[in-house]
């Protein structure tokens, strides 16, 4: 099977040369939930997240025919939802400041991989509770790495900030988790994407 970098690479290859319709519903089911969590966190609304996703696919079947420019097409696609987060509060909540922080990322996490699944119920809500003691943009930048398998460089891109700094609060959130686990838990789910 292959890789989701390598799936999407050759969907956005067949929406860009034969506008394959196919191939943009593929691509659609394979990132809309991770998009929608991620809009979600912004605009705290799974409506309005549905309604932001719905337009970023539109906008990307409107630039098909540039798709085979864009290197790293989930990147581009996270960069407009966000943008799409963003004019959506600015045209709902007149004067509203944007910042990472006010995101719910909460809201975003999803602790549903077949590994998770494995972990006690007991353990599976420490997780949960240790993920939601990190502060806001600590816990986005840990579930867009750790639940959406995005690479620091692109978590770096989408968010504009540094590499760096995706790293190091990557390494916070691990260490804090870790930190309010029982002895003898693994963080294997935890420490697997660099």
């Amino acid at each position: 099977m292959l890789e989701e970098a390598d799936q999407i690479r050759e969907l956005q290859q067949k929406i860009a040369l034969y506008e394959d319709m196919k191939a943009y519903e593929q691509l659609y089911g394979l990132l809309y939930d991770g998009l929608h969590r991620f809009s979600c966190a912004f605009v705290k609304s799974r409506e309005a997240a549905e309604e932001i996703v719905s337009d970023v696919f539109i906008k990307l079947w409107q630039i098909r025919g540039r798709l085979a420019e864009i290197d790293n097409l989930k990147v581009y696609l996270y960069t407009i939802a966000r943008n799409f987060s963003y004019n959506y509060l600015t045209r709902h909540y007149k004067k509203i400041v944007l910042n990472l922080d006010d995101a719910d990322p909460e809201i975003f996490l999803t602790l549903d991989d077949p590994e998770t699944l494995c972990i006690s119920a007991d353990v599976i809500r420490q997780i949960r509770t240790a993920v939601q003691q990190l502060p806001p943009q600590c816990r986005m930048i840990f579930s867009l790495v750790k639940e959406e398998g995005m690479r620091y460089k692109e978590v770096a891109e989408v968010l504009h900030l540094s590499v760096l700094t995706v790293r190091n609060q990557v390494a916070i959130a691990t260490r804090k988790i870790a930190a309010l686990l029982p002895e003898g838990v693994g963080l294997g789910w935890v420490e697997r994407r660099r």
